[in-house]
């Protein structure tokens, strides 16, 4: 997702000893999530602004977008 606003990675060791992985259950439904809207290809599903503006402030990657639409 270069060019876009990247998250923190989620193996980045936080103030705290715990890890974001850490505290995400390996059952929860946010990972299904994850998993299934990786596997999308965005651009065949009509998904506009795939690739980044050479221009302006980088925007939120549409995949990132959608796995908050569908998690919500």
């Amino acid at each position: 997702m270069a060019g876009f606003i990247a998250g923190i990675d989620r193996e980045q060791v936080t103030l705290f000893p715990d890890r974001l992985e850490d505290w995400i259950g390996e059952d929860h439904l946010v990972r299904v999530v994850d998993l299934f809207v990786d596997e999308l290809d965005l651009p065949a599903l009509g998904f506009e602004r795939c690739v980044p503006a050479r221009t302006g402030r980088p925007g939120y990657h549409p995949a990132v977008l959608l796995k908050l639409f569908i998690y919500g």
